[in-house]
C-alpha cells in the first residue's frame, strides 16, 4: 500500500507542534498578564482607604468655666515716700524684710525741725502771756475787746503753727503704714531725700489678686463666691484654689468687657508679680456624653464630626455644650460607643473608607487570647 507523502513531509509535523507551543505559551502570557492587571486593581482598592486615629464617645464629669490669664497682684501695697526732706542717718530695713505698719523704717535729719518747734512754740508762748494779760485789761476797760480778740486769733494762729512744726519733725522718722514685706528700697544711708521722693516699697503678700476683663456676653454666668483654679508658669504642675472676689456690675463701653477679680492665699510659693492661667467654675455636669475637641471638623460650618459607621466616614452635626480641658460636651448628634475621628479628618469626604489605626492589631491580641483560654482551661484541668 503506497502512502501520499505531503510536499513537506516530516518538517510539517514540526511545524504544527510549534504552532500548537507558540499558541499556549500566549495563551498563559495572556493570563498571567490579565492576572497582573487586576492584581495592581485590588491593591489599589484596598490602598483608597484612609487611616484614620479614632476616639469613643463617653460619658464623664465636665465644667464649665471661663478661662483668662492675668498677672498676681499683691492685695495691699505702699510706696512710701518722704513726706519732709533731710539726709537718712538711719536705714533700718531690707528687702524681703516682714514690717508692721507703724514700725520705723528712715530716720532722717531732726536738727532743722526741732529748731522750727522751739521758734513756734516761744512764738506761741509769747502770745498765750500777752492773751492773758489783755483779758484782765479789759475787765479794767484798760484794753478794747477788739485788742483781745485779735490776740486770741493770734494765738489760735502761733498754736496751729506750733503743732505743725510738731509734726514736720515726726515726718523725720519714716514708718510703714502697712503691715507687709520690703519689696524694694531706693535710698541708703547718708543720700539726701527729697519731699515726696519714694524711697522704700512694701507689699502685703499675704493675699493676692488677680484681675480677669472679661467679655460681656458672660456676664450673667460670674458671681463673687464662685471657685477659680489657677496654674502659674514659674510652677508647673501645680495648681492653687482661690475664688471669685468681686465682679464689677456694669460692661466698659470702650472695650466691651468687665472686670473680675478673683482672690488666691499668698505664701511661700505664690508671689506678687506670678503669671498665671486662671479657670472660673460656674457649672458642672457629672454624666455628659463628650469626645475630645480635637474630632470637631474646622471648616468653618456647624459643629460636626466624622463618625465611623461600617468601615466608612460618615459627617454628623452635632448640638454642643460645655468646653472643659479638651472636652466637649455632646448634647445631641451621638450615642455612647460611637467611634468618632481624631486624627486624619483633613483627607476625608463623605463616605470615605477608612482604616482605623491600631484596630487590626486589637483585634489579633484578642484573637489570640481567645485561643490561648481554651488551653489554659484544659491545662487546668
Amino acid at each position: 500500500m503506497s502512502r501520499l507523502l505531503t510536499p513537506y513531509g516530516r518538517t510539517g509535523s514540526c511545524a504544527a507542534a510549534l504552532l500548537v507551543t507558540t499558541v499556549l505559551l500566549l495563551g498563559g502570557c495572556k493570563a498571567g498578564g490579565e492576572e497582573a492587571k487586576d492584581k495592581p486593581k485590588q491593591e489599589q482598592k484596598a490602598g483608597d482607604a484612609v487611616p484614620v486615629e479614632v476616639a469613643r464617645a463617653a460619658r464623664r464629669a465636665i465644667a464649665a468655666s471661663y478661662a483668662g490669664t492675668a498677672s498676681l497682684e499683691p492685695r495691699a501695697e505702699s510706696q512710701v515716700v518722704a513726706k519732709t526732706s533731710g539726709v537718712a542717718l538711719a536705714v533700718m530695713v531690707e528687702e524681703g524684710q516682714h514690717v508692721s505698719a507703724g514700725q520705723p523704717l528712715v530716720r532722717l535729719d531732726p536738727d532743722r525741725a526741732r529748731l522750727a518747734v522751739a521758734q513756734s512754740e516761744a512764738q506761741m508762748r509769747k502770745l498765750e502771756n500777752s492773751y492773758q494779760r489783755a483779758q484782765k485789761l479789759v475787765q479794767q476797760q484798760l484794753v478794747s475787746a477788739a485788742d483781745v480778740d485779735q490776740l486770741r486769733f493770734d494765738l489760735e494762729n502761733a498754736r496751729a503753727q506750733y503743732r505743725m512744726a510738731v509734726l514736720e519733725l515726726s515726718y523725720t522718722t519714716v514708718v510703714a503704714p502697712i503691715a507687709g514685706v520690703v519689696a524694694s528700697r531706693d535710698i541708703k544711708p547718708g543720700n539726701f531725700v527729697q519731699i515726696n521722693s519714694p524711697i522704700i516699697r512694701i507689699v502685703d503678700a499675704g493675699k493676692l489678686e488677680a484681675t480677669l476683663n472679661v467679655p460681656e456676653r458672660e456676664i450673667a454666668k460670674l458671681k463673687p463666691g464662685q471657685a477659680v483654679e489657677l496654674a502659674a508658669d514659674a510652677l508647673p504642675g501645680r495648681r492653687f484654689a482661690g475664688v471669685v472676689d468681686r465682679v464689677a456690675p456694669v460692661v466698659d463701653t470702650g472695650t466691651g468687657t468687665f472686670r473680675v477679680v478673683a482672690a488666691f492665699s499668698g505664701g511661700s510659693e505664690l508671689q506678687a508679680g506670678m503669671f498665671g492661667r486662671l479657670s472660673i467654675n460656674y457649672d458642672q455636669r457629672a454624666d455628659a456624653l463628650v469626645v475630645p475637641r480635637t474630632a470637631l471638623l474646622e471648616d468653618g460650618g456647624e459643629p460636626a464630626v466624622y463618625v465611623v459607621r461600617e468601615g466608612k466616614a460618615m459627617r454628623t452635626p452635632l448640638k454642643l455644650g460645655y468646653d472643659d480641658a479638651g472636652w466637649i460636651e455632646v448634647r445631641e448628634g451621638l450615642k455612647p460607643g460611637d467611634e468618632v475621628v481624631v486624627a486624619g479628618k483633613a483627607a476625608l469626604r463623605e463616605g470615605s473608607t477608612v482604616q482605623v489605626i491600631g484596630q487590626e492589631k486589637e483585634k489579633a491580641v484578642a484573637s489570640a487570647a481567645a485561643a490561648k483560654a481554651p488551653a489554659a482551661q484544659a491545662a487546668k484541668q
